[in-house]
């Protein structure tokens, strides 16, 4: 991923905090311009600061609620700019914001069940449409170097059912699938999508886990997931799950039969 400084520019939705603030020091790390999108402005004018300071990148805050059309819309007017308006173009879309539900499906807020969709779902699906037609066509006109996506999904939606969090997960599910489909669109064009699922990460999001005895080692870092998702991302990979203990659990789990792995998620839950 080497290339000139300040050539290239990344828009990180969830930018404030965890995997998302990850995100956005590395890729500053790596020359990229950002563009940092969250909720809270003073979160993100604070990391901002921090990183026109220690690396000397341009870097925008654009603070929207992604779960609010009109605050998604000004995120998609952003990703759409082709350098013809003055804003320089996206090359890498890191849809990396997320919302969780927690209890019984039948006991959610049905608008609290509308933000997780909106969010996880109906953003990602827009921010990606908005951006994609314009990296192909600048792929059309020569340009070089890498351009696309990364989704930070979760390994939890390649499994099938998880009580307590059924519309996080089903969010994922589609997030994983739809990934790997629109992936096989761009690639001929030269864009690449990836998909990162990471297991438990010490985020805001993970703070009901690490409350409720979930053993640290089933916890890793966000650097891990962030170092990893960039090397597949450029190398062109489209799926990437983060550290050994859980590419061995995707591929266990993934081999046991649904009907038992159901079995085993009623008895325990």
């Amino acid at each position: 991923m080497s290339g000139s400084r300040h050539t290239r520019t990344a828009l990180v939705t969830g930018a404030s905090s965890g995997i998302g603030a990850e995100y956005a020091r590395r890729l500053a790390e790596l020359g990229f311009g950002l563009v940092l999108v969250a909720r809270r402005s003073d979160l993100l004018e604070d990391l901002g600061a921090e990183l026109r300071q220690n690396h000397s990148v341009p870097v925008s805050v654009l603070p929207a609620d992604l779960s609010d059309p009109a605050g998604l819309e000004r995120v998609e007017q952003r990703v759409r700019a082709d350098g013809d308006g003055g804003d320089r173009p996206i090359d890498l879309l890191v849809n990396n914001a997320g919302r969780g539900d927690g209890g019984p499906f039948t006991g959610l807020d049905p608008d609290a069940v509308d933000a997780v969709l909106d969010v996880n779902v109906r953003a990602v699906v827009r921010l990606a449409r908005a951006v994609l037609p314009v990296q192909i066509a600048r792929r059309e006109r020569g340009l070089k170097g890498p351009l696309g996506v990364i989704n930070v999904s979760s390994v939890v939606g390649r499994f099938t059912a998880n009580p307590g969090g059924s519309v996080y997960a089903a969010s994922k599910a589609f997030l994983n699938v739809w990934s790997e489909s629109v992936a096989i669109e761009a690639a001929p064009h030269g864009v690449h999508v990836t998909v990162v699922l990471p297991g438990y990460v010490r985020t805001d999001m993970s703070r009901g886990a690490q409350e409720g005895g979930v053993p640290d080692f089933a916890f890793i870092p966000k650097d891990l997931v962030v170092r990893e998702s960039l090397r597949a991302w450029a190398a062109g990979r489209t799926v990437v799950v983060p550290s050994a203990q859980y590419k061995a659990a995707d591929g266990l789990l993934r081999a046991v039969p649904r009907s038992l792995f159901r079995a085993v998620i009623r008895r325990i839950s």
